[in-house]
């Protein structure tokens, strides 16, 4: 069993550098899972999707994601690897986590490798500010310890059953939150 935990985020644009946070935060605590391998990503996103050629049973991603919660919320959502993929883009060094995995369909179907990531879960965090500076909002730094305990549990989830989906209704998207 191979889970790849990437923290993502540029930490000179404020609370973009949330995923690298709870990377670093992780690093520090330590205790992870045998099989369980953590990177703090940053904006090298590319990278990302050439390590995850290499095969992962599962893929947990750490970053700041816009959805419908004030600044600080923390998301749980599950990558549909179904969905279809939009453009890659090819930024190196600005890629959101939809891009990566959008760039690594493309790797993957390149190198004749078949779904080389199993179960892809999220773990968001709705930003206050993107601006350029460094340093979390207050918001976002008091959701770093809910994103570790979000992390904690859906290792646990990968661990224990990698490719098992959410049903979460009819409707399939892109991204779905997992409960």
């Amino acid at each position: 069993m191979r889970v790849l935990v990437a923290g993502i985020g540029n930490v000179f644009l404020g609370d973009d550098g949330f995923g690298v946070e709870v990377a670093r935060r992780l690093r520090v605590r330590g205790g992870l899972a045998q099989g369980v391998e953590l990177v703090d990503v940053g904006i090298r996103g590319m990278h990302l999707a050439y390590q995850l050629l290499d095969g992962y049973d599962g893929l947990l991603l750490i970053d700041t994601m816009h959805g419908d919660g004030p600044p600080g919320t923390v998301y749980r959502v599950e990558h549909d690897p179904d969905a279809p993929a939009r453009g890659s883009g090819l930024n190196g060094h600005g890629m959101d986590p939809g891009s990566v995995l959008a760039l690594l369909d493309e790797l993957a179907t390149v190198n004749g490798v078949h779904r080389p990531v199993g179960r892809v879960l999220v773990v968001g965090c709705e930003p206050a500010s993107l601006d350029e500076c460094m340093g979390l909002s207050e918001q976002v730094a008091a959701a770093v310890e809910p994103a570790l305990r979000a992390v904690d549990e859906l290792l646990t989830l990968l661990l224990d059953r990698p490719t098992e989906q959410t049903d979460d209704g009819p409707e399939r998207s892109a991204a779905r939150r997992v409960t």
